[in-house]
């Protein structure tokens, strides 16, 4: 009965590659105790995703197993068949991957994905399947779940398209629950009603957890042991609090040092410290800001507004951010000042002109301009493009340089968002999440706009990359005086690098002021909630 749930043991997995086969993860042995939460801590590429994805024997094409074995309940995996893991997959080891687009079918209604999960391994059928899907999405905080079940993929938020993985990760009450990030694309109301759930599985039905995260602050406050990984090994690994108190590996040190917190606040005047332009004109106005969608069968009379009345301005070289829970309508205000959403009412304008009333080849001009890093790194590059081709796109697209110009500028941006020279000809799914992110940064700043709309643009990085980026966001608005709009759910990043911070709940902008104001002294109630949802808000006080 004291036997681990799962039992790693010198699990060493490798790659194919161009220039010969990669070792990713190298000797990694590690026990899930039953009742147990496991995190696996450590920086993009580091291996932890590899070796969950080993447990479960979903590796990629050009990966394979070279080395050890993966014991669940006392069962070597790697001796049975296809037939034998897709009867453990689900049943025996629910999975909630990364990445909520890729791992979605775009085709069918999201109730039904749910549901299929229930019946390939015979737990429910026809209607008693969807009566439960429609509860799972429920108790993952799915609101008007039985509606929402009717709808697509793309009619949800990243962050509703997560929490649908996660209803069909414990839809059949796995034994050993295998977490990847599953909360990295969630606001912090939602992400501790999540683990809250998670935690409660742990306790009620004795299900393991096997966190894989980067986020420092939730593994100290959720998991019973951490396991540091660095450079496919396991560099540390202890009890939680024992651990992140008294770190003893260097490379563990480090990620403590970056992570962000509320208490490293804009006046530490770091490189991060946000400088305040007095004599900047506004660059975008934003009055009385309304959109409007149409409802899937409920007819053009009952529309869902997504953003309402809303009101902002972002000065030339400043960064606004604008903070909420998933759906709040955050991400839709940054698509309609990137001109991909028309407003139903209301006006944006950039530089004084209504980008509304552009005709075609201002809305082109405008684009040079106006530059997006979206929250998926995973659906924002093209599979078949190259790391240069997809960084130098803007380029040629809008004919800046020749061919020889454009690959030296795509070295010196792959530079610039410390990535090395050699991935140029690496195909997007070579590359890490965080290392996808950062050609997708490089791309955006590849025509030096003058506005970049980030949309979670750091929600998937490692604190390390996070830090890099973050850092190299503002040395680029210091040098070029760029503006941005900073759309996330990480209100301690918000902190660091925000002139102004609005937070926005349910289409509507509740609370404005400068980060001082909003996280030191916040008058509205749902600040304060926000606040008091982060995980870890004591690690590093």
């Amino acid at each position: 009965m004291n036997e681990p749930v799962l039992s790693i043991r010198d699990l060493s997995v490798a790659f194919r590659g161009s220039a010969g086969e990669v070792t990713a993860v190298d000797g990694v042995s590690l026990d899930v105790p039953r009742g147990s939460t496991v995190a696996v801590v450590g920086e993009s590429g580091s291996g932890k995703s590899t070796t969950a994805s080993a447990v479960n024997r979903l590796l990629p094409a050009n990966g394979r197993i070279i080395g050890g074995r993966v014991l669940f309940q006392g069962q070597d995996l790697a001796e049975l068949g296809e037939r034998g893991m897709t009867a453990i997959r689900g049943a025996g080891i629910g999975l909630v991957p990364q990445d909520p687009m890729s791992n979605l079918n775009p085709l069918m209604r999201i109730g039904d994905q749910v549901a299929e999960a229930l019946e390939v391994h015979g737990r429910a059928h026809g209607g008693a399947a969807r009566r439960r899907a429609i509860e799972l999405l429920e108790q993952v905080g799915i609101a008007e779940a039985e509606r929402r079940a009717r709808q697509f993929p793309h009619e949800f938020s990243g962050g509703m398209r997560q929490r649908a993985l996660i209803a069909m990760g414990l839809a059949c009450e796995p034994t050993l629950l295998i977490a990847d990030e599953p909360t990295s694309a969630l606001d912090v109301t939602l992400q501790r009603r999540i683990l809250d759930q998670l935690d409660a599985l742990t306790s009620e039905l004795g299900t393991s957890v096997l966190l894989i995260t980067h986020d420092l602050a939730l593994a100290a406050e959720r998991a019973d042991t951490v396991a540091v990984m660095y450079h496919g090994q396991i560099v540390e690994s202890g009890a939680a609090q024992e651990i992140l108190a008294n770190p003893q590996h260097e490379y563990t040190q480090r990620l403590l040092a970056a992570a962000p917190s509320l208490t490293s606040a804009v006046e530490v005047g770091d490189a991060l410290t946000p400088v305040r332009r007095p004599d900047a004109g506004d660059l975008v106005a934003v009055d009385r800001l309304t959109k409007r969608f149409p409802i899937r069968g409920s007819g053009a009379d009952n529309p869902f507004t997504a953003v309402e009345d809303v009101a902002f301005t972002i000065p030339r070289g400043h960064t606004v951010s604008i903070v909420g829970e998933s759906g709040s309508g955050k991400s839709t205000t940054a698509n309609l000042v990137l001109g991909l959403e028309r407003p139903t009412s209301g006006t944006i304008r950039f530089d004084g002109a209504d980008i509304a009333s552009l005709g075609r080849k201002g809305a082109f001009a405008l684009r040079r301009r106006v530059q997006p890093v979206f929250q998926n790194p995973y659906a924002s590059l093209d599979p078949r493009y190259t790391v240069e081709q997809s960084i130098a796109e803007p380029l040629r697209v809008h004919r800046v340089g020749d061919k020889r110009s454009r690959h030296a500028k795509v070295l010196t941006l792959l530079e610039q968002v410390a990535l090395p020279s050699e991935l140029a000809d690496r195909l997007p799914h070579e590359l890490s999440g965080g290392q996808r992110q950062r050609v997708a940064i490089a791309r955006a700043i590849a025509l030096s706009p003058e506005l970049v709309v980030l949309d979670e643009a750091v929600s998937a990085l490692d604190v390390l990359v996070q830090a890099q980026i973050l850092r190299l966001l503002a040395e680029l608005q210091r040098e070029l005086g760029l503006a941005y709009l900073f759309i996330s759910h990480d209100l301690a990043v918000v902190r660091q690098i925000s002139h102004t911070v609005h937070v926005m709940r349910s289409g509507r902008i509740v609370e404005s002021g400068t980060p001082r104001e909003i996280f030191d002294n916040p008058s509205h109630e749902y600040t304060r909630e926000l606040l008091a949802a982060i995980p870890g808000a004591g690690l590093s006080a």
